[in-house]
């Protein structure tokens, strides 16, 4: 049976110990400060705020709360950095040795890091320990090499040459887009940072990093390292603070030249309206409800396996979490039976908690928010097989839930709930399910689980949606583009789509 969030208070592990790692050491260190020009500095107006362990309330440390004022000094130290030597004069030799460099550092803390993204978001230490943080630490490792494989074109014209003696040449260029802003979600705070700034620096541009209000930890962290790999003074600069703040004076920013955000549609829909003043360029990867299909002639244990992680692994707080299952008729029955079972075997703890295989969501709101969900789904008639019960000293914790019996325009089916919640669904005609998996606002990943070549292939043709994995789910790597459909988003990260996204392109045609 799942072990209950009210039976956390019984936990010996202090994750705060200052004199036992070196997460500990840093939080120690007292308030920590905003990266602006190469300089630690308070915000402009003085004002601090707490980030604090999900699991127990506890303060980790206190940040500075950026401001407009702030926003203003990161984007001229950005603008200032762009312009000028020692980064306008790089090579990308240059900037490929300094992401190495980077990620050589991520790779010699990476203990710390993963504590830190721990404490501060709630995840287990081993997702962040031998997922998370080695994804990021991949993602400067991938864009390092990508940095020296910039390459322009020559381009025949069909323009006539002026006189006998003179041609016609053209060529184009890549250049780097300017100042970035790149704003971060709480769910995988490292990790999205390494996926806008690794690009970024390889392009060439500077960026103002604003981490999300909840998880700032790992991004001021992140912050020392680059200072520590010789990162130039203003190249990379970090804001802590509220999006409603500082994330909304970098968003109208005339100085700004493009914006990339990781987060909700509702906050994205936002972007795109500030992006008008001065046609900043966007990539936005929102949000998602991703269907997964379950064939009859699937591997039934694998594919329940496969989806049930990829619904509860990091409580469900993923973009392309499969909270929509879907499974035909025939094995309908030991879906569900597979995926109630392991909801209710995982064990829930504190993320520092080697026992633990679930922490806590990252916030009480956040919990709150997935119970809402849930006691709607039962006031409409949805059966709750496994889970659904918040909990913990702090109500920070959600049970595995597995929900059956949901009608398709209810909310359980229809929105991103962003918590540990499986709706499974049986089905009978396969081309009816591909028409429920595509009716949703929402297309940013799916998956389709068979044995049968015609059954993959034809429905990841099918579906509308970024990512179409087959017999498994949440599989990443730095040269796989990653990006939405409908309203999941604008743009791809990720390989060489990524690294387009903080480049322009210039031709230039001469007569010689």
């Amino acid at each position: 049976m799942t072990r209950t969030a009210d039976t956390l208070a019984g936990l010996s592990f202090n994750p705060v110990e200052p004199s036992q790692t070196a997460a500990a050491r840093f939080l120690a260190r007292g308030p920590l400060g905003l990266l602006i020009g190469g300089r630690w500095t308070a915000a402009a107006d003085g004002d601090e705020f707490s980030t604090v362990d999900p699991a127990t309330g506890r303060t980790l440390a206190m940040v500075p709360r950026a401001g407009v004022q702030d926003a203003e000094a990161a984007v001229a130290a950005a603008r200032i950095a762009l312009e000028s030597d020692p980064w306008a004069g790089n090579t990308p030799e240059e900037r490929s040795r300094l992401l190495w460099r980077i990620a050589d550092l991520l790779e010699a803390n990476l203990d710390e890091l993963a504590a830190l993204e721990s404490l501060d978001q709630g995840k287990v230490l081993a997702t962040a320990k031998f997922g998370e943080i080695p994804a990021a630490i991949a993602q400067f490792r991938y864009y390092a090499a990508a940095a020296r494989a910039l390459e322009g074109t020559t381009v025949p014209t069909s323009l006539r040459r002026q006189g006998p003696e003179r041609q016609v040449f053209a060529y184009t260029v890549r250049e780097p887009i300017g100042v970035v802003a790149a704003v971060v979600p709480w769910n995988s705070p490292l990790l999205m940072a390494a996926m806008k700034l690794a690009p970024a620096l390889a392009a060439g541009c500077t960026v103002v990093l604003k981490p999300a209000e909840n998880t700032p930890l790992t991004a001021l962290r992140l912050g020392e390292l680059l200072v520590e790999a010789g990162t130039p003074a203003g190249v990379v600069n970090i804001l802590t603070g509220f999006g409603q703040e500082v994330g909304a004076a970098l968003a109208t920013h005339a100085g700004v030249d493009k914006i990339t955000f990781t987060g909700s549609t509702a906050v994205g829909k936002q972007l795109v309206g500030d992006a008008r003043s001065n046609l900043k360029r966007l990539t936005l990867e929102l949000g998602g409800k991703s269907p997964a299909i379950i064939m009859g002639d699937a591997d039934v244990t694998r594919a329940a396996a496969g989806v049930s992680r990829g619904i509860f692994d990091n409580g469900g707080q993923v973009c392309v979490a499969s909270s929509r299952i879907y499974a035909q008729r025939g094995v309908y029955e030991q879906v569900l039976a597979a995926m109630a079972e392991k909801a209710e075997s995982l064990s829930l703890g504190h993320g520092m908690d080697p026992r633990a295989e679930l922490g806590p969501l990252v916030s009480r709101a956040q919990a709150d928010r997935v119970q809402a969900y849930v006691s709607s789904g039962r006031a409409e008639g949805a059966e709750v097989l496994a889970g659904g019960v918040q909990g913990g000293a702090e109500g920070t914790f959600f049970q595995p839930t597995v929900v059956s019996g949901v009608a398709e325009d209810s909310p359980l089916m229809r929105e991103e709930i962003f918590g540990p919640v499986a709706v499974v669904t049986p089905f009978d005609d396969p081309e009816q399910v591909i028409e429920w998996a595509n009716d949703s606002r929402y297309g940013l990943a799916a998956s389709v689980w068979t044995e049968g070549l015609s059954n993959a292939h034809r429905m990841a043709a099918q579906i509308k949606a970024g990512t179409v994995w087959i017999n498994c789910h949440s599989y990443f790597s730095p040269e796989l583009p990653k990006g939405g459909h409908k309203e999941s988003g604008w743009g791809y990260e990720n390989g060489a789509l990524g690294l387009s996204n903080y480049l322009e392109s210039k031709t230039v045609c001469a007569v010689i």
